[in-house]
């Protein structure tokens, strides 16, 4: 923690007595310490600060070497046969499928599992398949992923009508009552309507209630939850909050395997999703000459050509890591660190007095998760270039990411933008426009932020560090 003398960072060993002195419940997760030394101490070896878990989990060394062992004493062929090895394969994806139901509580005569390549594409499957039909309702929060976003195109292409739900800064909440509103508002007169939230948006951290699943379907609203940034270090729980689909990337969790995700849908909804055309593997019969064909059904209908089947084992030994150490004390650990990060960027000033950061975002650890969202401000009050920012921490091996993170509802918002601004800089390049050429653009104001997040292998001591580089931004 920061001495009275101090403004962002500290010696090391006074600010981890007084960090652990605000968070004694730090000290019921030193089980994660054990983890870190046995299991990701490539990270000291090789002087690395990873403060990028929103971006992407790490892996274990025990998950890639028990990954390695089956594939060397195992055989598996292509899934779509009865041969041994296919056989073999089919078992593995079905065991699996059963481990992820179990992980979530998601009970199997309620929840399916579709092997996806990231959360993007399960996102993508639910939005290309979904009824939409004219007058429809696709309702939305203003920070939700890309992923997300992009199926408002979709809905508008068969008639469906799409509403965001505003947020307010600083916080970048959604204001009380407003969701409960504008569904009641929208809902019934015989149209069905999808609702899509982040259950924490990967730009501010910020938790939104998952009492608002119960809500919309209340009101006749399908449930699109994106869980890939809550998933890795909280727990959710399929029993008790059933939304229609849930969006997931296993790498966000566990960083190995990358290229495999999940849909999670309910058996009811997932029947009523109807894709606009077939490929290898999602049918039973078809004919060129009848120019007919028979969709399978289930999961299948879902899953295009051949599965990764050599990857998707390897999702169950990510899951048994996850289990070993306990999201419950992912959580506890990611929540201190997060408080004592928000507490030295809040309380970082200048010699002048000046703030010396801007913080996008909560300013405490409730119902936000261990994603952080801020800029840092120049003694004049003129924001720094996140991109120097960037390029001087990867100098110093320190792994953090800036930008606007896929997510442009919140970063507009948090930026102060407002849509004639945006509308005027997109006009000028009608056809094309590059990221820096609308950063051009919207200056002075920001286009982008410094981005850190904690996760499964997250210290102390990567905190104090981190906290130390960004001092070095701070004018004594």
């Amino acid at each position: 923690m920061s001495t009275p003398t101090t403004r962002i960072g500290g010696e090391k060993t006074s600010a981890f007595e007084e960090f652990t002195r605000r968070h004694p419940e730090y000290a019921g997760t030193s089980a994660l310490d054990d983890l870190r030394n046995r299991e990701f101490s490539r990270l000291d070896r090789l002087g690395l600060v990873y403060v990028d878990y929103t971006g992407s989990g790490l892996y274990a060394e025990s998950q890639v070497r028990r990954h390695a062992e089956l594939l060397a004493t195992q055989v598996f062929g292509n899934p779509h046969s009865i041969s041994p090895t296919s056989s073999a394969s089919t078992n593995a994806i079905e065991r699996c499928r059963q481990r992820i139901l179990r992980f979530f509580s998601a009970d199997p005569d309620e929840y399916a599992v579709v092997f996806t390549a990231n959360a993007s594409q399960a996102l993508k499957l639910v939005g290309e398949a979904y009824a939409f039909t004219p007058g429809d309702r696709f309702v939305l929060t203003f920070d939700n992923h890309n992923s997300v976003n992009g199926i408002r195109e979709f809905a508008r292409s068969r008639g469906a009508q799409t509403h965001y739900v505003p947020l307010l800064p600083p916080d970048l909440r959604v204001p009380d009552g407003s969701v409960e509103t504008l569904l009641e508002g929208l809902g019934g007169a015989g149209h069905r309507g999808l609702f899509a939230f982040p259950a924490q948006s990967n730009f501010s951290g910020v938790q939104h209630p998952r009492a608002w699943i119960d809500r919309a379907h209340t009101h006749g609203f399908d449930v699109l939850l994106d869980a890939a940034a809550f998933a890795p270090t909280n727990r959710l729980d399929l029993s008790r909050w059933k939304p229609e689909f849930v969006a997931l990337s296993f790498y966000k969790m566990f960083g190995y395997p990358t290229g495999v995700g999940a849909l999670l849908a309910r058996h009811e909804a997932l029947a009523r999703l109807r894709r606009p055309w077939f490929a290898g593997g999602t049918i039973d019969v078809v004919s060129v000459q009848a120019d007919q064909f028979r969709r399978t059904g289930g999961v299948a209908a879902f899953e295009d050509g051949t599965p990764d089947f050599l990857a998707i084992p390897a999702v169950e030994f990510g899951l048994d890591l996850l289990d070993t150490v306990g999201v419950d004390a992912m959580h506890a650990r990611v929540r201190a660190l997060t408080s004592w990060l928000i507490g030295e960027l809040l309380g970082a000033t200048h010699a002048n007095g000046s703030p010396a950061v801007r913080l996008y975002g909560p300013a405490s650890t409730e119902q936000r998760g261990g994603t952080v969202a801020f800029n840092l401000v120049a003694p004049d009050g003129s924001l720094i270039d996140h991109a120097v920012v960037h390029a001087r921490a990867a100098s110093q091996r320190l792994s953090l990411r800036t930008g606007c993170f896929c997510n442009p509802g919140a970063g507009e918002l948090a930026f102060g933008l407002s849509r004639e601004e945006i509308s005027e800089c997109l006009a000028q390049a009608p056809d094309r426009m590059t990221h820096d050429d609308f950063r051009r653009c919207i200056d002075p104001k920001a286009s982008g932020a410094i981005r850190v997040s904690f996760g499964l292998a997250s210290n102390f001591d990567d905190v104090r560090r981190l906290a130390t580089f960004l001092r070095s931004f701070v004018s004594a």
